[in-house]
């Protein structure tokens, strides 16, 4: 699956008909899972629709909209961490910062042309049911409009921070029962053993550049 449709896949969730989430109600310390996807729906919808450049796939504006609606929402530094597999363990900090920051920026980039390729469709969030000490969960979704409905699932992972506050983020994503993580960790592996870290690294980084020209 591409980087592309990972983001759009994203976005749909966000962006389509709010409306159709089921949600439960949210614990003391942390929004629930199905409830985000609702309420990233009433902020994505809304700013489209103020905006023709969003809706039209200006690139920055659509950049910038991931990076300041979806981005806080996502755990890139779990997703990141899975989709290099082991060698991540091996990495130095420094590393896995740079594994880090390449690898959103690929995921931004590679998506910002995508928005304009929503439509109509509604995304249905089926029934969570969430038990008070659960850490992981998968939400559950389907992509409505034409032709068959397209399976879309979350991983969603609780965070706690230093303050103590928890939310939860999103940290892989399945559509077509293809997952973005075990996808990315078979290309990254092949990187990996053929140039180490540092080769994955400098990979990235040229992706980033090709793509932003």
């Amino acid at each position: 699956m591409s980087t592309k449709r990972f983001f759009l896949s994203l976005l749909l969730a966000a962006s389509c008909t709010a409306s159709f989430a089921q949600t439960t109600t949210p614990s003391a310390t942390a929004e629930a899972p199905d409830a985000l996807v609702k309420r990233l729906a009433t902020e994505i919808t809304d700013a489209v629709k103020a905006d023709k450049g969003l809706a039209a796939g200006d690139a920055a504006k659509v950049a910038n909209l991931i990076d300041t609606k979806i981005i806080p929402f996502v755990n890139f530094q779990r997703m990141t961490a899975s989709s290099v597999g082991p060698a991540w363990r091996s990495a130095t900090p420094e590393q896995q910062k740079r594994l880090q920051e390449e690898f959103k920026t690929l995921l931004i980039r590679t998506y910002a042309g995508a928005v304009k390729e929503i439509k109509d469709q509604a995304v249905v969030v089926k029934p969570l049911r969430l038990a008070a000490d659960d850490t992981t969960v998968i939400v559950r979704s389907e992509v409505r409009g034409k032709g068959d409905p397209i399976q879309l699932d979350y991983r969603v992972g609780k965070v706690t921070d230093a303050s103590g506050s928890t939310t939860w983020k999103i940290y892989d994503i399945n559509v077509l029962s293809v997952w973005l993580v075990e996808t990315y960790r078979g290309q990254f592996a092949q990187e990996v053993n053929a140039n180490g870290i540092d080769g994955l690294i400098k990979s990235l980084a040229e992706k980033n550049k090709s793509i932003k020209k």
